[in-house]
C-alpha cells in the first residue's frame, strides 16, 4: 500500500516559518509528520530558494493540485485572510495562534474548514512545552482557592500583533487548560505611550467562583518570563515544577499532530474539546477587549 503524502506550503518565512520549513525538510523517523511532502514557501520577500526549498508565488500555491495543506506563519493580524483563502481553496491549514484577531472570524473560519471537509488546525506550541506539562500533572485533582498568571515581554506592534488578549492568547490558554471555562469579571489596560509601555490586567471568575487574575506586561527590555502564584486548599505553588528537556522540538511535535489529524488518527471527542477551547479562548479575548477599550465609567 502507497502511504498517503500531502504536499504543504509554508506561507511567511519570519522565526516560526522558517521553523516549520526545516522541520518538514526534516521530519521524525516514523512520525505521522513523514506523511507530509513541503512544496516550497510563500513570501512578499523575495529569497528565491531556502536550502532546498523553494519560493512560490501565492497564486500558485492556490492553485496547484499538489498542495493539500498550507503552514500559515504570517504575522497575527493577516492569519484571518490568508486561513480563508487556503480553505476557499480546499486545502487543509495549519495556521500559528491567534487564528484570527476577532472571535467571529474565528468562527466563521471553523465554519468553513467544517463545510469542505477540511482540517483546520491551530497551533499551541504552548500547551506543549515540559514546563507546562508538568505544571499540569502538579495542579491536577487540587482545589484552586486563587490565582494570578503574569507575563512580561518585549514591545509588540499592535497594528501587526494585534490587542494583547488576542497576541497573548498562550496565556488565557493555560488557565483555561488548567482549571476549565472562566468568565471575565473585569479587564483594564494601562498605557504609556511615550515609554512604550502596556500593561493589561483581566479577573476571571472560575465555574467555582474563584477568582483568577492574568497580567499581560510589556516594555523595553522587559524580559520574556511567566511567573505564577497558584493557591489550593492544600498550600500554594510559585515556582514551575522542575521539567526536563523535550528531545523534540515544540514545532515538531506541533506538525505530527496536525499530521495525525490530516491522517484521521485524532478522536472526535479530541477533535471537539480542542474545538471548543480554542473558539473559547478566542471568544474570552474579544470580551477582555471590549472591556478594556470601554470608555472609563464615570460616577457621579
Amino acid at each position: 500500500q502507497i502511504s498517503k503524502m500531502f504536499g504543504t506550503v509554508v506561507v511567511g518565512v519570519g522565526i516560526a516559518g522558517l521553523a516549520r520549513i526545516r522541520d518538514l525538510m526534516n521530519p521524525m523517523p516514523s512520525s505521522p509528520s513523514e506523511h507530509l511532502k513541503l512544496i516550497g514557501f510563500v513570501s512578499r520577500r523575495s529569497f528565491g530558494n531556502i536550502n532546498e526549498a523553494k519560493q512560490i508565488s501565492l497564486e500558485d500555491a492556490l492553485r496547484n493540485k499538489d498542495i493539500h495543506a498550507a503552514f500559515i506563519s504570517t504575522e497575527n493580524r493577516s492569519h484571518e485572510e490568508t486561513v480563508r483563502m487556503f480553505l476557499e481553496a480546499g486545502k487543509h491549514v495549519l495556521v500559528e495562534y491567534p487564528m484570527a484577531l476577532s472571535a467571529k472570524a474565528a468562527h466563521e473560519l471553523w465554519e468553513m474548514a467544517e463545510q469542505k471537509g477540511k482540517v483546520l488546525h491551530v497551533e499551541h506550541i504552548e500547551l506543549l512545552t515540559e514546563e507546562y506539562k508538568q505544571l499540569k500533572k502538579e495542579v491536577a485533582g487540587k482545589d484552586l482557592v486563587k490565582g494570578t498568571l503574569h507575563f512580561t515581554g518585549h514591545v509588540l506592534d499592535e497594528k501587526k500583533s494585534g490587542f494583547p488578549a488576542f497576541s497573548g492568547i498562550a496565556r488565557l490558554t493555560w488557565l483555561i487548560d488548567l482549571f476549565g471555562d472562566l468568565a471575565v469579571t473585569s479587564a483594564t489596560r494601562e498605557k504609556q505611550k511615550d515609554k512604550n509601555y502596556s500593561r493589561m490586567t483581566v479577573h476571571f471568575q472560575t465555574a467555582n467562583k474563584k477568582p483568577l487574575t492574568w497580567i499581560e506586561e510589556r516594555g523595553p527590555g522587559m524580559r520574556r518570563e511567566k511567573k505564577i502564584n497558584f493557591c489550593f486548599t492544600s498550600g500554594c505553588l510559585e515556582n514551575f515544577p522542575e521539567a526536563p528537556r523535550s528531545s523534540v522540538g515544540l514545532f515538531m511535535q506541533d506538525q505530527n499532530i496536525f499530521a495525525k489529524k490530516l491522517l484521521g488518527q485524532v478522536s472526535k471527542e479530541e477533535l471537539a474539546a480542542e474545538k471548543w477551547r480554542i473558539l473559547r479562548c478566542l471568544d474570552l479575548a474579544e470580551v477582555i477587549q471590549q472591556y478594556c477599550e470601554e470608555p472609563e465609567k464615570i460616577y457621579s
